[in-house]
């Protein structure tokens, strides 16, 4: 029993921060796509965005460079910020086709407000007339509205000419039409100092789409924090309690294990053994599986879903058949090493 919840501890150890991982990358991927709309490209403020958890969503923290849109270009200015909506962090996003007195929240948003359709919420001092769309996590009102509540903070998203939509130089085209910097790697962050920056959702190299490339970004700064780095220790932790535990087993049964393999069953014994292990293993990782499934809901329910949760357990599954190799085989194959006379001695 002790074997199985030291395993288990360890296995919920990592199982607990790859669901925060995979979270964050969940909510990295919707919450571009969200921004995005669509759109090829997406031009940023000097200052940047950020993701903020309290409103989960992604929200500006500077003016949205000025551009003068190519012939046959069009582009969307967003004005982007936080606001509090019945004491919570929200996303508020601008829109020019949304009217003055009325919102729109995604579903997700009314389902974390407790708010449907009709009801009325105050924003910025004024009461507004939610409606409810798709399923983002932002508040989306009239520019004239959301300007006094953010200011001028915000972005621009930019769409293609007709046809050119998968161009793979089209931050390079409005780059050089706009004389703003470009690039595809979300990690990049804008110069302080210039006017802005344009992420390209299009070209770049490799198979991964931005929204994925951003979703990594999050989940990479997950597993190089020290949650990453307590996990691999717990990890570290269950292979040793796995071989020391094992290492026990197989000496306190060295003289059952002598006189099986005295009668010619040396062979059974290593399979009796690495079954008994497996029985093992599995209890452990059901039961850190479902432990740490139980941890997240009750302390993170706004960020871990089912989803997460489901792939780290196939993560966390990879590493079973190397802790039954080391910590089962190895022992038991060093016992059989011996002479069955020597395993049915006293020393």
């Amino acid at each position: 029993m002790l074997s199985v919840l030291g395993i288990a501890l360890a296995i919920a150890c990592v199982a607990i921060v790859r669901t925060i991982s995979s979270s964050f990358a969940i909510t990295g991927a919707d919450s571009v796509t969200d921004v995005l709309g669509g759109a090829e490209l997406w031009a940023v403020p000097a200052a940047g965005v950020h993701f903020d958890p309290d409103a989960e969503a992604l929200v500006a923290d500077g003016p949205a460079p000025e551009l003068a849109l190519p012939a046959g270009w069009t582009g969307t200015h967003t004005l982007s910020g936080l606001t509090t909506i019945n004491g919570n962090t929200v996303s508020l996003r601008s829109s020019d086709g949304i009217a003055s007195g009325q919102a729109t929240f995604g579903s997700a948003l009314a389902g974390r407000l407790g708010v449907g359709s009709g009801d009325r919420v105050e924003i910025g001092g004024q009461t507004v007339v939610v409606g409810i769309d798709g399923g983002g996590q932002s508040a989306i009102v009239s520019t004239q509205l959301a300007r006094s509540v953010v200011g001028e903070k915000g972005w621009w998203t930019v769409f293609a000419p007709s046809g050119q939509e998968k161009d793979r130089t089209l931050a390079q085209t409005f780059g050089a039409a706009t004389g703003l910097p470009f690039t595809a790697d979300p990690a990049v962050m804008p110069d302080a100092g210039g006017a802005g920056l344009i992420y390209d959702t299009v070209g770049g190299n490799g198979p991964l789409t931005f929204e994925q490339k951003f979703s990594a970004l999050f989940s990479g700064k997950v597993t190089s924090s020290t949650l990453g780095l307590i996990s691999t220790i717990g990890l570290g932790l269950g292979f040793v309690i796995a071989v020391s535990s094992f290492l026990a087993a197989v000496q306190e049964r060295k003289r059952e294990f002598g006189i099986m393999s005295s009668i010619g069953l040396a062979d059974e014994v290593l399979y009796f053994f690495l079954v008994e292990s497996a029985i093992v293993f599995v209890v452990a990782y059901v039961i850190g599986i479902a432990g740490a499934g139980v941890a997240v809901a009750l302390v993170i329910p706004g960020i871990a879903t089912p989803t997460a949760w489901l792939q780290a357990s196939a993560m966390v599954a990879a590493f079973l058949p190397a802790m039954a190799i080391v910590g089962a085989l190895v022992p038991v194959h060093r016992l059989l090493q011996h002479r069955p006379v020597d395993l049915l001695g006293d020393r």
